[in-house]
């Protein structure tokens, strides 16, 4: 039997059919168009899972079941999305509005939790039963496995790293909060670092990458500049890596886990972004004098993990 996992993004509705070895073997895609209403969006969604089926060359009487990442925060008993704002969504039956197309049994799951599951079960975490993955992209994705069960806490709602504060009073943040490690550590942040850095230094060679406009800068500007020796991006790389170090090991105090992976377009940087956390983290870590120590390393699945990860969201 096989299982479908669907990855409901802002922008995409991503679509895998998943084997029994967790390999994507069918997929589909529509534009998620988020100002609409859910029961477009749900039937565009089921489009693009017929897509997918059609892909794998399967009928539905072949699929276990279908898993949902969702951004926001789920009701995963209940098959609702309670809330996310980015596509305008306030308490949406998920579960029942998939059933109507498809009678298989349809689970719920917040999209960072299925992103950390499938690099638990088929990525980088194979194996590990505590396991934390974090996704440095537009915000500071998460997702926590302790025993080899999502944590969730008791309302759906629980392992958000990226909204633990890092500077009382700092840096507003699109939660509510300020000072939270998303709005340092972000790609989003980023990108603003490195502006204001730009903003104070004209003969930056970051202005040149950027094309003389500043509204051309990506997460990207900052790091190639520094690797032609500009002193600035160099300033602004640092400081950005240590904020992403310190709220890593935030986790790993907290958590012990046997490994934490990073993802996010950020991680193709490598090591240059790596081996700094790591060399933080060994300074800092309250278990320093452990013999176990948690791997720190960069995911594997890209895009794939939450797909594979909501597909396994019935094991």
């Amino acid at each position: 039997m096989f299982k479908i996992g669907v990855d409901l993004g802002g922008t995409n509705i991503s679509v895998g059919v998943v084997d029994e070895k967790n390999r994507i073997v069918g997929r589909g895609k529509v534009k998620t168009k988020a100002k609409r209403s859910p029961e477009e969006i749900f039937a565009d969604m089921a489009k693009a899972v017929d897509e997918a089926m059609s892909d794998a060359g399967i009928k539905i009487d072949s699929v276990k079941s279908i898993g949902i990442g969702a951004p926001g925060t789920v009701d995963k008993a209940n098959g609702v999305i309670v809330f996310a704002n980015n596509i305008y969504f306030h308490h949406v039956p998920a579960r029942a509005l998939l059933q109507k197309y498809f009678d298989v049994d349809v689970f719920l799951d917040n999209d960072a939790n299925c992103a950390a599951l499938g690099e638990a079960i088929a990525g980088a975490g194979n194996g590990k039963k505590n396991f934390v993955a974090i996704t440095l992209g537009t915000g500071v994705g998460s997702g926590v496995i302790i025993d080899g069960k999502i944590v969730t806490g008791c309302n759906d709602a629980g392992g958000e790293c990226g909204h633990m504060v890092l500077q009382v009073d700092g840096e507003s943040c699109t939660c509510g909060r300020n000072g939270c490690w998303e709005a340092y550590a972000s790609a989003t942040a980023l990108i603003r670092q490195t502006k204001e850095a730009m903003l104070n230094d004209k003969d930056s060679v970051m202005w040149q990458l950027a094309g003389g406009n500043i509204e051309n800068v990506n997460g990207r500007t900052a790091f190639d500049a520094m690797r032609m020796k500009d002193k600035t991006a160099k300033d602004v790389v640092d400081r950005y890596i240590k904020y992403v170090a310190v709220g890593t090991v935030n986790i790993v105090n907290a958590l012990q886990p046997e490994m934490l992976c990073f993802g996010g377009g950020i991680c193709n940087e490598g090591d240059t972004l790596l081996e700094p956390i790591r060399e933080y983290v060994r300074k800092e870590r309250y278990s320093r004098y452990s013999d176990k120590q948690t791997v720190i390393c960069r995911a594997i699945l890209g895009n794939d993990a939450g797909i594979i990860g909501a597909a396994l969201l019935n094991e």
